[in-house]
This record gives C-alpha cells, structure tokens and sequence, in this order.
C-alpha cells in the first residue's frame, strides 16, 4: 500500500445534532423524535456535554447546528444553546455558525434574532421548488413559502446562504427538476447541495418501495440528471468542491462540512452525533432520553467508539478526498490502478494530486476501493 502523509492541521469543528422535528419526512434516515418536550432539558444536557471535551479538542473555527430540525428550536432555547457553547467550549472570533432552517420556521424577525445571536450561515431544507414532488417527501412547506423565506433570509442580512435539492423523486420529470434547479439559482446562492434521492433503511420510502408502492428511479436516468445539474450549475460559475456541493467561490465553501473530507477532527454533541478527534471516532446513544439521562449521570453517552489503524485512516482518506475536486496525494494511492483509471477518463493527475474527472464522481465511491488496491 502506498505511503500514508499526514494531512494539514486545521481548526477542528463543533456540531450539534438536534434531535426534534415536527414530523419524519418520508426518505429521511437522520435520527430524530417527535416528542418536542424534551428541547430546554436537552439543551442543559448539549451545554454539560460540551464542557466534558473543553481539554481535549482545540479551539474551533466553525459550529454546525444540524439535525432534525434546528429551527425548531425557539430563539430563546437556541441563544441559550449558543451562548453554553461559547462558554463551555472555545470558540474562535472569527466561527463560522451555520444553522439548517426548515422554511415553515422563518420569518424576517427570526432571521433578524439569529444573526444577533452570531448565526452567519443558514443551510435551508428547501429540497424542491416543485409542489408535487414536495407532496411526495412529505415536506412540510410549499415552494411559495420556502421563495418567501429566502427572500426573508437575505433581506434580513445574510450574506451566506445554502439550499438543499434533490433530484431523482420518483415521478418528477427531468425537465422538472432542472426547472427547481433554474428558481433555486435565480435566488443567487452562496452555496448550492444538490442530492440524488437515496432510500435509506427503515424509512416509509424504504418500506414503499419494499412493497412496490414507489418504484425508484432508474440508475441511467439519475446519472443523466446529475450531469445536467452539473453542468448548468458549472454554466451559472459554481465550483463543484465536491459530488454533493456547489459554491460560487472557494470562499463560500462550507468551512465546516470540507472537514468531514478532509479529515480534520470534529467533535459532535447531541443523540447520534459522530466524533473524529484524528485517531479515535466515537457515536452518542441514539436517544433522546437516554443521551439525556447519561448526561445528568456524569457519564459520556457513547454507544460506540473505536481507534482507526493506519491502514484503515489511509482508506478513509483516499474514499473522503476522491468525493473533492482536490482529490488526494498521488502517493496515496496504487500507481498501476491509476494509470488505468486515468486511461478510462475517470481521473486526472494535476500538481502531483489524484482528482476525479466529472464521470469519476458519478462512481466516486467504486473509484476509492480500485484506487487503494
């Protein structure tokens, strides 16, 4: 196996998994609970969990409030989320806070609070500005209303948005799904995450489509539409960083998401959230109550930990960087496999780096396993 380098040192990053929404939207695998009692005490137990890592992770550059539902949160239990960070952990002054908005929770005087709370990143679930296909994620909202919010957003100060779309909804036409694509751009986002729709393991879209109910789209006709979507993004001047995500500049990147491709550590809080502190990767309980109750008894609530061999952090690397337009070292990887991949188009060598080509992203997983040996 080729020589491991080690990575560049960054910041790492802080995410907090919020474990509540109003209701599961249909294809979500995320964990999450529809008892919303639970948010103050849960809060308490994010702000106590922090402080347990306050020694052993670096100050961070970047906060990433996912879940779930964030916004489900009211403004007074996410300014106390956010100031128990700042206190129990170090934050840099210059921490980039990102916070996932469903649209049917903004409004401009909201948006107005969250960036005095120091919120300077919002990540919006729009998924679709089609009804129909909105109809069939079981979203809550409407296009109309997510167009609302992210007018809202920007008129309120935002100055970095992100939206999420997926392609490849069973029943949505192509050509329909670029028109989402074409309002999502007349929006001139910061950041676009464009998804193909995947069915994860015990959903209701995995059970329909165990039962026949839904019958996925054909694997040809997302790799079509994919490549259209790249391609009008690339035509509209967005960077594809990596399979999943556009930006309009290297600047507008989401600092905290390239650390997961990176490599760089991050710790995560809440139900179900991973940690990765360069070595050792670690799970919470998948549980409400339980992480709540670990907490309050002074205990870390891990489900699973686990301390990676060189060989196995070598694999990661090559999987997670050939998701990325920066790809990985050439050294990292088996010289004979790439002289035939580069041969089949699917990657290129530039500046002594290994980079998927636009075909080796449709395959970027199958990519890694042939370029390690």
């Amino acid at each position: 196996m080729a020589r491991v380098s080690e990575p560049p040192r960054d910041a790492p990053g802080l995410y907090v998994h919020v474990p509540f929404c109003v209701s599961k939207c249909r294809y979500c695998g995320f964990f999450s609970e529809t008892d919303l009692d639970d948010r103050s005490g849960w809060v308490e137990s994010v702000v106590q969990e922090a402080a347990l890592y306050r020694d052993r992770f670096e100050a961070f550059d970047t906060v990433y409030l996912g879940g779930g539902t964030p916004s489900i949160l009211s403004d007074r239990q996410l300014d106390a989320l956010i100031d128990g960070l700042r206190r129990s952990l170090r934050l840099l002054p210059d921490v980039e806070i990102t916070v996932e908005l469903n649209p049917g929770d903004v409004s401009g005087d909201r948006a107005s609070r969250w960036l005095a709370m120091g919120i300077s990143r919002a990540s919006v679930g729009v998924q679709s500005f089609d009804d129909e296909a909105l109809r069939f994620l079981e979203r809550r909202h409407d296009a109309e209303t997510a167009w609302r919010v992210l007018t809202d957003l920007r008129a309120a100060g935002f100055k970095s948005l992100g939206l999420d779309l997926i392609w490849g909804i069973p029943g949505q036409p192509m050509e329909r799904a670029l028109q989402s694509l074409e309002r999502a751009l007349s929006l001139s986002p910061e950041h676009l995450s464009c998804y193909e729709l995947t069915v994860e393991r015990d959903t209701p879209l995995h059970r329909d489509v165990a039962a026949g109910l839904v019958i996925p789209v054909p694997d040809e006709e997302t790799a079509n539409t994919a490549l259209a979507f790249w391609n009008r993004l690339a035509g509209a001047g967005y960077e594809h960083y990596e399979v999943s995500n556009f930006a309009r500049s290297p600047l507008h990147r989401s600092r905290h998401n390239t650390k997961y491709w990176r490599h760089v550590p991050y710790l995560g809080l809440g139900p179900s959230a991973h940690s990765f502190d360069g070595r050792r990767r670690w799970c919470n309980v998948r549980s409400v109550g339980g992480y709540c109750s670990a907490i309050q008894a002074g205990q870390a609530p891990l489900e699973f930990e686990e301390v990676l061999s060189s060989e196995q952090m070598q694999v990661e690397r090559v999987a997670l960087g050939m998701r990325t337009s920066d790809g990985v070292a050439r050294e990292w990887v088996d010289g004979r496999r790439l002289d035939a991949l580069q041969g089949e188009g699917l990657v290129v060598v530039r500046d002594d780096r290994v980079v998927p080509t636009q075909r080796g992203l449709l395959v970027a997983d199958a990519l890694a396993l042939a370029l390690i040996g």
